[in-house]
């Protein structure tokens, strides 16, 4: 394959970008523009071009589908297998080196990695052994303060307390938390950062080795790391001309989350040689959009700017409607989407993107009473569901009896006769003696300190799971989950479970053999490690992993946060209120004001053909009636590329009362344009317009006490003066 080959089909920037000398690069990517494709030719380009062998490319993503999909599409291009390029999220590759040099990084070689539920789980059983309020310290709180000192690189050890009772409590549960850990040989995700940083920075020998295997090292979505994933990119490319990094500083939107914005300023400070390549050229929106996205990101500062365009079009004027409230927003925008479908468009083409997961129950209601099918984006992937995790957590205990979260987890799963006392005699005795709870138990039975009651259930399980691990020793990764289903109880148990849902679980159990049967034990599996111990490291990566599947011919709803990497033919950006979208607590904030304009900004730029803009007069949300303002954002749009919908009727019409407005009034009332009337909570006003008609029509009235306000008739309950 020679040069021109691999960069012929390139803009002029992402060619620029592919062929960069070897020095630090980073690649400033506007949505749609082909960011993913550059990363790809990047590393054709290190192979074919630049002779390099796979195994000296180091790339890391932010989920797993990312990585996959590069790594197919780099060997589309090579025509050849990249079994020895090194691919993946950085959760994914710290679990790699930690495999590889576990005793190095002070854990023992059977470790376990535990997802979000299972920490939070153990924060739980932690707070219950050091007998602490929970209502004072939260386990989700705690949860939270743990894994943001993690990715700041920060020990409990490092913490010095300031006299703050809470803070000096946080950091003491911190350091009990860790213990547990290390005795249990538990990781969780943030660990897996903060201990492979460390491996790499303690044992020079180790840093020097691959450093000098990775001579190139690529990152995508740069602007989404956090202070450790840097400092864990800054040690592996010290002193060396080796790191690509692709970002889009509008598209940080990941700060609640520990993600650094400021990552791609200190890029261009701890690397002042670096190269800055821009790509602005955008082949998903049309003119209109990109102009709408454009104009308001440049309401924010510190930005290192570009301007995003297509040869494409100017495309449609971007739409936007003022609704009544919340239900007549609905009903707009559902009534649209039948447009689309009558006209043979797909569900699957149109996105509802909301700012608060709570808007979605309106949308959620009308899609359902119109017969629309859709999908809220984002619930619980496969192994994040309770079933799976259950079977999991036996087959955990198979490979490693210490594990303290598998054993809690399924002690009492299903229902053996352990109760409440004792298990907390046991966890009392693991944490007295400093042993796991597999061990406490088996002291205990061994003292006679328990009921013979409870002694016989807890030696049946004990047993139980010492006899799966024996009888699953000669048996195939699939056979080993299809015994643990067989012979656990789960499947009697969720059989019990009427209706669809324990149905539901059933089914996924047997997936569950069917995904064993079908995993690839030798892709990255270079540590050597048991067929079981990598399928348990799978599934824990793949619960962390917020990307989402693809779904049937389904509208999409989703918060704008889970919208970033999507694009659709159509796109309702709805609630664009102030105090919604931004958010409240982002007003009085300017690094936050930013950060939710550039979540407008992303939000704006996954539409591909049609944008929608929807705001309220008035809103019922948390329980509570607003009046809100429009949202700044709308006013940052440019009106040359918007045009607002107005559902008009004739304005000299008088409007009687229907079958669905019947509420409205007395029978035979009339509305018309000067006319008095009375609202319940707003008082004394005079009609002013009229507009739509059935369900739709509403009116502007001047409210001698409130001023002016759009009601629906439907809901307004009027009356004449």
């Amino acid at each position: 394959m020679d040069t021109e080959s691999i960069i012929s089909h390139l803009n002029d920037a992402q060619k620029l970008a592919v062929s960069a000398p070897e020095q630090p690069v980073l690649v400033l990517a506007g949505a749609g523009s082909g960011k993913t494709r550059v990363l790809v030719h990047r590393i054709a380009w290190h192979i074919k071009v630049n002779g390099l062998s796979p195994q000296n490319i180091l790339a890391v993503t932010f989920t797993n589908k990312a990585a996959t999909e590069m790594r197919g599409r780099v060997e589309a291009l090579l025509k050849q297998s990249t079994r020895n390029l090194w691919i993946g999220t950085f959760h994914g590759l710290a679990h790699r080196l930690l495999r590889r040099h576990a005793k190095q990084a002070k854990l023992p070689e059977t470790f376990q990695v535990i997802d979000s539920d299972d920490q939070l789980r153990l924060i739980k059983r932690l707070l219950r052994n050091l007998n602490i309020d929970d209502s004072k310290y939260p386990p989700k709180q705690i949860q939270w303060y743990i894994n943001a000192q993690k990715d700041e690189g920060i020990r409990a050890r490092h913490m010095i307390e300031d006299g703050d009772p809470f803070q000096r409590q946080m950091i003491a549960i911190y350091k009990a938390y860790e213990e547990v850990c290390n005795r249990s040989g538990l990781v969780d995700f943030g660990e897996l950062l903060l201990r492979t940083h460390e491996l790499l920075r303690d044992n020079e020998d180790l840093l020097s080795f691959y450093q000098q295997r990775f001579r190139h090292v690529l990152v995508d979505e740069f602007q989404d790391t956090n202070t450790i994933q840097y400092a864990w990119l800054r040690l592996l490319t010290e002193g060396q001309n080796n790191l690509f990094v692709v970002g889009d500083d509008d598209q940080s939107i990941y700060g609640w989350r520990g993600a650094k914005i400021e990552n791609i300023h200190s890029f261009r400070k701890h690397y002042p040689d670096h190269q800055l390549i821009k790509l602005e050229q955008n082949y998903r929106s049309t003119g209109h959009i990109l102009k709408a996205a454009n104009t308001l990101i440049a309401n924010n500062e510190e930005r290192l700017g570009k301007d995003l365009w297509t040869d494409s079009g100017d495309g449609d004027l971007i739409s936007l409607y003022t609704a009544f409230n919340e239900q007549d927003e609905a009903y707009f925008v559902v009534e649209k989407i039948r447009q689309w479908v009558n006209e043979g468009g797909l569900r699957s083409d149109v996105a509802i993107l909301y700012r608060s997961n709570a808007q979605s129950r309106q949308f959620e209601e009308k899609l359902m009473s119109t017969g629309t099918p859709y999908r809220v984006y984002g619930g619980l992937r496969f192994f994040e569901r309770m079933e799976i995790k259950n079977v999991l957590a036996y087959l955990r205990l198979m490979s490693n009896p210490d594990d303290d979260a598998a054993f809690e987890r399924v002690v009492n799963t299903p229902a053996r006769g352990i109760g409440n006392k004792t298990l907390e005699d046991i966890r009392q005795l693991a944490r007295n003696e400093g042993i796991s709870l597999w061990q406490a138990g088996l002291k205990m039975r061994q003292q006679n300190h328990l009921t013979a009651r409870a002694a016989n259930a807890l030696k049946g399980f004990q047993q139980l799971i010492q006899n799966l691990a024996a009888e699953a020793e000669a048996l195939e990764l699939f056979e080993k989950v299809q015994l643990v289903v067989e012979k656990s109880g789960l499947i009697e148990l969720y059989k019990k479970e009427k209706g669809e849902k324990g149905e539901a679980r059933v089914e996924n159990l047997e997936e569950l053999v069917n995904a064993a049967r079908l995993f690839d034990y030798e892709a990255d599996n270079e540590e050597n490690l048991s067929e079981l111990d990598m399928f348990l490291a799978h599934a824990a990566l793949e619960a962390g992993d917020t990307q989402g599947e693809d779904y049937e011919d389904c509208v999409q709803l989703m918060t704008l946060h889970s919208a970033k990497g999507l694009e659709f033919k159509i796109v309702f950006l709805v609630g664009m209120e102030e105090g919604l979208f931004p958010s409240q607590q982002s007003t009085d904030d300017p690094a936050r004001l930013q950060e939710e304009r550039r979540l407008c900004y992303v939000g704006i730029t996954r539409a591909r053909e049609q944008l929608y803009l929807t705001h309220a007069e008035s809103r019922r949300l948390y329980g509570k009636e607003t009046y809100p303002s429009p949202s700044r954002f709308i006013r940052e749009i440019p009106t040359e590329s918007m045009q607002e919908i107005r559902l008009r009727a004739n304005l000299n019409q008088k409007l009687t009362p229907t079958a669905n407005n019947s509420s409205v009034a007395m029978a035979g009332a009339q509305y018309k344009l000067g006319q008095r009337v009375i609202h319940q909570k707003f008082g004394e006003g005079v009609v002013l317009q009229v507009e739509g008609e059935g369900a739709q029509e509403r009116v502007q009235i001047n409210f001698k006490n409130v001023g002016l306000k759009w009601l629906m008739l439907a809901y307004a309950k009027l009356s004449r003066a």
